[in-house]
């Protein structure tokens, strides 16, 4: 049995977890359920923040109170689609019986939940695509997911395969700005351009990277910075950056100026919600 020792040795906690503590006692009354035990150790021990910037546990401390507030919505949200569409929705809803309860989310908005049947540390997870409205069962907990997803060995029909399995990460929450610059290729190769990115946010330090045929993804920290990036011809050619936003100047000028150097051009800059900037 996977236990929070081994997603503790897999992946490093912070040092000091976001909204990782309060009374336990509290969120169960408000839920009018007992949590799993893991889920417990996965809170206190990671907080409020992503694994590989993906998957986000919802801790039911600090303002936000993640895991009340996706409870408390989650059957009044999808009651419409299941009275129209019932075949395509095989599992109750919290709080009904043995209703899905979300314990974590993607960037992608897919949702991992508990069946909440038996005793809580027997609870299963099921991740959900609400938006294609496909549910895919595993026979594990939410650490035993985690832990299997990120070291590889587990994947789900839901989402894509964990590409940083040789050193996946867990990102405690930050107030952050995020920008996307896409560029035009220029002359020079995929890794010297990656190169000469790299030395002008130096030191760094990877957080994975993930190749296929042409396509290209490398994640990386400027480590005195605080900023996180990710430059890939993946999707598109692009740089992805995100920095505290009393950053933003800086993160402009030397950004704008290592595209030069790269060799390419800039063909847009927007926020990730799509929003343009730096024009």
């Amino acid at each position: 049995m996977t236990t929070i020792d081994d997603l503790i040795a897999l992946v490093p906690p912070p040092a000091n977890p976001v909204d990782a503590s309060g009374d336990w006692t509290q969120v169960e009354a408000g839920l009018g359920l007992e949590l799993p035990a893991d889920f417990k150790a996965l809170i206190s021990s990671y907080g409020l923040g992503q694994f590989v910037d993906f998957i986000n546990p919802l801790t039911p401390f600090g303002s936000r109170n993640l895991l009340l507030r996706s409870a408390q919505r989650l059957l009044d949200s999808e009651r419409p689609f299941r009275e129209a569409n019932p075949d395509d929705c095989p599992y109750p809803y919290y709080p009904e019986a043995g209703g899905l309860l979300e314990w974590a989310g993607t960037d992608n908005g897919d949702r991992l939940c508990w069946v909440t049947d038996g005793h809580p540390d027997t609870w299963t997870v099921v991740a959900w695509n609400p938006r294609g409205w496909y549910y895919d069962a595993h026979d594990t907990g939410a650490v035993g997911f985690l832990h299997g997803w990120l070291s590889g060995r587990l994947n789900t029909t839901v989402f894509a395969a964990n590409t940083h399995l040789t050193a996946p990460w867990f990102e405690p929450f930050r107030e952050l700005t995020h920008v996307n610059i896409k560029l035009t290729d220029g002359r020079r190769t995929y890794p010297e351009r990656l190169r000469i990115l790299q030395q002008a946010l130096s030191p760094t330090a990877d957080r994975g990277s993930h190749t296929r045929g042409e396509h290209h993804q490398d994640h990386f920290t400027a480590t005195e910075l605080g900023w996180n990036l990710t430059y890939e011809t993946a999707y598109t050619h692009q740089i992805r950056i995100a920095f505290p936003p009393d950053d933003e100047d800086r993160a402009r000028s030397t950004l704008l100026a290592t595209v030069r150097r790269m060799g390419c051009d800039v063909l847009s800059t927007t926020t990730h919600r799509g929003r343009p900037v730096w024009d």
